[in-house]
């Protein structure tokens, strides 16, 4: 039945002051309403919507439980007091009987998103309602009722604090005071490699003096060293043990390492490394060039060397460096058989689904989707701007004209899926068996292991764990959390992670803009975004390595917000994974 034919009436309540409830419920042709009529029936544009008296029944699917609902919490300003008040918003949903459990899902998602889009979100309740039963009437025609439960809380003078971004903290003439907490996060983002005087204060857009001030500080407290007097490194808390050397020494064959794990930020090595027993960490050292760090050791009857990428930022540069970097890895070490990536990455939002709901501190493994399409057989797409110049690309990011033909895609997947069908089977029997999560035993060591670094590796406070979206002027919105459904296991509530699988996304200009992050994880079926690996990736190919995964510890939603308190605990929860994962592999016969 068309729109044309069908008419949405909606009833309101009261139940006390400052609590409404609408219903707005889909009248097929030939359906009456109560006997006392409406209170005013819409005309032209708003032609087919029906306000029925307040306190009038209309009709309601009685004895119906909503398919499922959700709930979020606006913060909108007085303009004449400049004082927030926060109103709950909770939203049900009732579908059509030959809807699908996923496609319910998946149309209260969008409809959500629709709704509370920041280019047109609603600044009155008219507005509001009105765009509410709107999209019920044009474009949602599955849905048969909506019930909006809107209730106020007392105003706050303050916004609720939101998580800066990233991008905002680099911009020159940022009002963003520089510590010695960000110095010292761009050496760490350099290591092996050292960095001077000057790289940092370019890249903070700070002054010598300032610099020099914080630099100080750090080498007093023996948190970074001087080197060769060409600039700064990180100092480990284990640092008597890394060994600088011009040359990596031979290793024998039995001892040869056959599997490689990339790490790609400070936090990410360290969690990897507590993983690992009798190791032994060697920093290849070049005064001009790329140094290189390697970490060989054992994980339970495996021989592994684990590294970081050396190079820092988005630029071409840097991104082709990790490349090399791979390269070299590989080249040096011939006999490793698995690649293993980990580190940090950004979840996907789910608004109404908990099991595909990716949250802070949860796991993301990069196995293909293609049992839900077939044209979904990768496990790492990567995005670029279709432009011709750096002038163009810079163009289009501040012009905000995106869309996904604005782009070229290219995915991954490896030739052999031994890892990926390891990680499904490992999570397909975590769902059904507790002693199966072996990788809570793990963070547990890890935490363990990491009680002596300067970075709080402990899980975050889960009030933490906030989503917001900003709607432009002052005003904000905070989505809460999908509910846990009865009988389901959440691995949270123990302060663990929960594990998800799917296909992993990059492309930093394309991940930042909202509407295109979403298109990009509809059509590749994508559960996590991280930071540029298409060069890493490539050159795992290009060196005939068959078989890699991806494992990505979710530290934000890839939402231009930082959460950089989550960042130790999500890498330690993706380092432990990794050893769950490289525990149930057969292990290797005399380093072949």
């Amino acid at each position: 039945m068309s729109s044309s034919e069908e008419t949405v009436l909606m009833t309101t309540n009261h139940p006390k002051p400052g609590h409404t409830v609408l219903r707005m419920e889909r009248l097929s042709k030939g359906q009456q309403l109560d006997s006392n009529g409406a209170m005013h029936v819409g005309g032209g544009d708003n032609k087919g919507i029906i306000i029925n008296r307040p306190g009038i029944e209309g009709c309601e699917l009685e004895g119906k439980a909503a398919d499922l609902s959700l709930s979020f919490k606006v913060f909108l300003v007085n303009a004449a007091s400049n004082v927030h008040v926060e109103e709950r918003r909770q939203l049900k949903f009732w579908f059509q009987d030959d809807i699908s459990e996923d496609e319910q899902l998946t149309y209260a998602q969008e409809f959500f998103r629709d709704l509370v889009n920041p280019g047109d979100f609603p600044r009155d309740y008219v507005g509001f309602i009105m765009k509410v039963i709107k999209l019920m009437q044009r474009k949602y025609l599955t849905i048969r009722q909506v019930q909006v439960d809107m209730k106020q809380f007392e105003g706050t003078p303050e916004l609720p604090h939101r998580p800066t971004s990233a991008d905002q903290e680099l911009t020159p003439g940022s009002s963003f005071e520089v510590t010695p907490a960000r110095v010292l996060e761009i050496i760490e983002s350099s290591y092996p490699n050292v960095v001077n005087l000057d790289d940092i204060v370019k890249a903070t857009f700070s002054t010598r003096e300032v610099i020099s001030s914080h630099i100080q500080e750090l080498l007093t407290k023996n948190i970074i060293k001087s080197v060769d007097n060409s600039g700064f490194m990180r100092v480990d808390v284990n640092d008597a043990q890394v060994k600088m050397v011009k040359q990596m020494p031979n290793v024998q064959k039995s001892q040869q390492p056959t599997i490689a794990i990339i790490t790609a930020q400070y936090c990410e090595k360290l969690a990897v490394d507590a993983m690992i027993t009798h190791k032994d960490t060697y920093v290849r050292y070049k005064t001009e060039g790329e140094s290189n760090v390697y970490t060989l050791g054992n994980i339970g009857p495996h021989r592994v060397v684990s590294t970081k990428l050396p190079a820092i930022g988005h630029s071409r540069t840097a991104i082709i460096a990790a490349g090399n970097t791979t390269t070299r890895l590989l080249g040096t070490f011939q006999h490793v058989n698995y690649v293993f990536l980990v580190g940090l990455g950004g979840g996907v939002i789910h608004y109404t689904d908990f099991n595909k709901h990716v949250r802070l501190g949860d796991v993301v493994v990069s196995v293909p989707v293609s049992t839900v399409s077939p044209d979904k057989s990768h496990v790492y797409v990567h995005c670029e701007p279709t432009v011709s110049s750096s002038s163009e690309e810079d163009s289009l990011e501040t012009n905000g004209n995106l869309s996904l033909d604005s782009f070229s895609f290219r995915t991954w997947c490896p030739p052999n899926l031994e890892l990926q069908d390891l990680a499904a089977k490992l999570h397909f029997e975590s769902a059904c068996k507790e002693e199966e999560r072996t990788w809570e035993t793990y963070l547990d060591q890890g935490l363990d292991q990491l009680k002596a670094q300067e970075s709080d590796f402990n899980r975050p406070p889960q009030e933490t764990d906030k989503l917001y979206m900003n709607l432009g002027a002052k005003d904000v919105l905070e989505v809460i959390h999908p509910e846990v459904p009865e009988k389901n296991y959440d691995p949270r509530s123990k302060g663990k992670p929960m594990i998800h699988l799917g296909a992993i996304g990059s492309g930093r200009i394309a991940v930042k803009d909202e509407h295109i992050r979403q298109g990009i994880v509809l059509k590749y079926g994508v559960a996590a975004f991280d930071s540029e690996f298409d060069t890493v990736v490539q050159s795992i190919h290009g060196n005939c390595k068959e078989k890699y995964i991806f494992i990505r510890g979710i530290c934000d939603y890839k939402d231009g917000s930082r959460k950089k308190e989550w960042q130790p605990y999500a890498s330690l929860a993706a380092a432990a994974f990794m050893k769950s994962m490289i525990m149930s592999l057969t292990p290797a016969s005399n380093g072949e």
